[in-house]
């Protein structure tokens, strides 16, 4: 490995903690993407932190605390070198494990928090998210709660997910935001309206989740109903499948274009178009890419190497407005279902 294969670092927004430019989602390795190997995803975050990755995404309702459970030796041994971020707000109701229940409130973020530092076995949780947000509790709300647990030595540094802009400035009020983690990349654009200038403007960093569209802009998969296991989270998403997946694999073509001129993979053109957003939106952006493979992981952080032209971007422009189909089903749980 070459001194320049590493990636380079950026500080997640005015007061958060400094990591690589592109760090790695986790969900993947303990569900809602199919069967995994162990063994190969432990080597994967081997390898990424090797390449200079830093930021390690997870949330405890990822398989029901099974990925926070996963991750925990690899935080034990690496714990001055990884900034481990979590989340609360989906609560699984006894007896109902495919379910969530979002809440914000203080009692449950309290017990939220103690059982993912058990089952991370970190003394801090270095980057805690509100996953969700529960609209009948106010976010100043949920917000001090949140600083309380930042006074006591339980969390570093504050993150929220899928807020809107009046949200994150309704919370960065009460207390710094480091992150705001939305989902962002070529075929979701929406936070470019008001959540990334309200960003840009309190000092908060962007972490966009899903970068490659959950892999459909790598070209991993055609149509969720067709080429995925059945237990496969992607089998939901309204723009994976049927004929708004046709419609949205033709979209790849000015993707496929580039990367065959620059002689990469789709993946890494859609991960650099991401990347460069902190240039042309002017706060910092760290995407959280998942992935299970040390190959992979090579190839994402290379991503971060390529630089898009003017006219490269230009080509890449009108994608997302003519994607068909929804992120989610239920979209009243976004930013975008609340902006």
């Amino acid at each position: 490995m070459t001194d320049n294969s590493r990636i380079a670092t950026v500080q997640l927004g005015d007061k958060g903690p400094e990591t690589g430019v592109q760090g790695l989602g986790c969900m993947g390795m303990s569900f809602a993407y199919g069967p995994s190997d162990a063994k190969e995803s432990r080597a994967t975050l081997e390898r990424a932190l090797e390449l200079g990755v830093t930021l390690y995404d997870t949330a405890d309702a990822y398989g029901a605390g099974e990925n926070e459970l996963f991750l925990s030796p690899f935080f034990r041994a690496h714990r001055d070198e990884v900034v481990v971020a979590t989340k609360f707000a989906l609560s699984i109701p006894p007896g109902e494990p495919t379910r969530r229940v979002i809440r914000n409130d203080a009692p449950y973020i309290r017990q939220a928090v103690e059982a993912s530092l058990k089952r991370l076995d970190v003394e801090t949780i270095d980057l805690y998210y509100m996953h969700r947000r529960d609209v009948n509790v106010p976010i100043e709300d949920t917000v001090a709660t949140m600083a309380e647990l930042v006074r006591e030595g339980k969390v570093k540094h504050l993150g929220l997910s899928e807020v809107t802009a009046a949200e994150l400035r309704a919370a960065h009020a009460v207390h710094p935001i480091a992150a705001v983690q939305s989902e962002w990349s070529l075929f979701s654009r929406d936070i470019e309206a008001q959540v990334v200038p309200a960003a840009r403007e309190l000092g908060v960093a962007l972490v966009p989740y899903s970068p490659l569209g959950r892999g459909f802009l790598a070209g991993s998969f055609g149509s969720a109903d067709k080429d995925l296991t059945e237990g496969d989270f992607r089998r939901q998403q309204p723009r994976f499948t049927g004929e708004n997946a046709a419609a949205n694999a033709a979209l790849l073509a000015p993707i496929r274009k580039l990367a065959d001129a620059h002689g990469v993979s789709l993946g890494q053109i859609a991960l650099a178009w991401v990347q460069q957003q902190a240039k042309v939106h002017g706060l910092p952006v760290v995407p959280i890419p998942g992935t299970r493979r040390p190959s992979r992981v090579e190839e994402n952080t290379a991503a971060t190497r390529i630089e898009l032209t003017a006219e490269e971007l230009g080509l890449l422009e009108p994608i997302a407005g003519q994607v068909a189909g929804d992120r989610y089903a239920d979209m009243t749980f976004t930013s975008a279902g609340r902006e």
